[in-house]
């Protein structure tokens, strides 16, 4: 004989049994929150140790020159002369210093831009950076190449000066993001315009350096640029996480992000310029390397969810800009090749993928 069993009514007051209630939301949230506390942990862990394994074969593995083993390491550190130092110091560190620090750049960038524009599709590209970045340095490269820094300079300037103008026209008592992204593709086309106007009246040599800027490559880099590009990661990363709060707000909509105490309009406002500034800095030295910026924040996103992606996506970033490089300098029947031409290479495809995802969501 077996005893039946009954459920026996919950007889505790309504007042005894809400605290309770509460107590398992606040329990599961926890729980929710060390789950992804953890997991981005361990992805920043494992992105931290593929960009070191990236460093090390970039400089180990970079051009085809020799350098004995027992001299790489203090070579690395300016410690050698001669066929070391020049092979090492002087010319794969930068390179490989140059890769990871842009890419953290274009993929921070790239990350404010679509956090602010709410769309996975939407880049520095989108809003004219990069146009107005080579409309300034094409101008230099083709009729004042002498100028010392003229490139870097005039990319700088064209970049805020596109960002300016597009705040400017965009503004309606307030920066409206779809307006703000209609005349960004309107001046950016302006300014394609305005340079390839000038490729057809430069001459060939100017044309060639020109477009071998546009390509994108680190290959040039010098110790002082590297300097520059640390200096803007360091400042671009602390006025990022400044912006943080404001950003997790505001991916709860402007109405909500306002009564949580977020300044919107400043936000948005402070983040346009600081993806424009990361990625005019990043411009200014190794070029317009294209679709970085595009496919690091939906795979940071991916991997750890969209209200954490932007510090993981310059992480992204820093890993596709030196995964692409140590592929230029080292893919068998490629190398050697831009920078830029092996991120578009593999950008390309995973644009497809979005855009038919995109496709996918807006016809379901």
């Amino acid at each position: 004989m077996t005893a039946s069993r009954t459920t026996e009514p919950d007889t505790r007051p309504a007042a005894t049994r809400a605290p309770d209630q509460v107590a398992v939301t606040v329990a599961a949230l926890r729980a929710g929150h060390r789950r992804r506390n953890r997991r981005l942990t361990v992805v920043s862990a494992v992105l931290v140790a593929l960009l070191v394994a990236l460093f090390a074969a970039s400089v180990l593995l970079g051009g085809v020159g020799r350098v004995a083993t027992a001299d790489i390491l203090p070579a690395a550190f300016g410690l050698r002369t001669g066929l070391a130092d020049y092979m090492i110091f002087q010319t794969r560190m930068p390179r490989a210093l140059a890769a990871l620090l842009s890419g953290a750049l274009f993929g921070l960038s790239g990350a404010l831009y679509q956090r602010l524009i709410r769309n996975p599709l939407a880049t520095p590209d989108i809003v004219g950076i990069s146009a107005g970045a080579g409309a300034g340095a094409v101008t230099v490269l083709l009729f004042a190449p002498a100028l010392p820094y003229g490139a870097p300079i005039a990319a700088i300037v064209g970049s805020f000066a596109l960002v300016g103008l597009v705040h400017l026209l965009s503004w309606r008592g307030g920066v409206d993001t779809y307006r703000l992204v209609l005349v960004g593709i309107g001046l950016s086309g302006i300014c394609v315009a305005y340079t390839n106007y000038l490729f057809t009246v430069a001459d060939q040599h100017s044309i060639a350096v020109a477009l071998r800027w546009l390509v994108g490559s680190v290959n040039d880099v010098t110790w002082e640029g590297v300097t520059t590009l640390a200096v803007a990661v360091a400042g671009c990363g602390v006025c990022a996480a400044l912006l943080s709060p404001s950003l997790r707000a505001m991916t709860l909509g402007d109405s909500l992000a306002t009564g949580l105490g977020a300044r919107v309009s400043w936000a948005r406002v402070g983040c346009l310029l600081l993806g424009a500034a990361a990625a005019a800095l990043a411009t200014s030295i190794v070029g317009p390397i294209g679709f970085v910026s595009l496919i690091s924040g939906p795979i940071a996103a991916r991997l750890v969810g969209a209200d954490r992606s932007v510090a993981l996506s310059a992480l992204v970033g820093a890993v596709v800009v030196l995964a692409a490089d140590v592929l230029a300098r080292n893919a068998p029947l490629i190398s050697p090749v831009p920078t830029g031409v092996l991120t578009a290479l593999l950008g390309a495809p995973y644009f497809v993928r979005l855009l038919l995802r995109r496709g996918q969501k807006a016809t379901t």
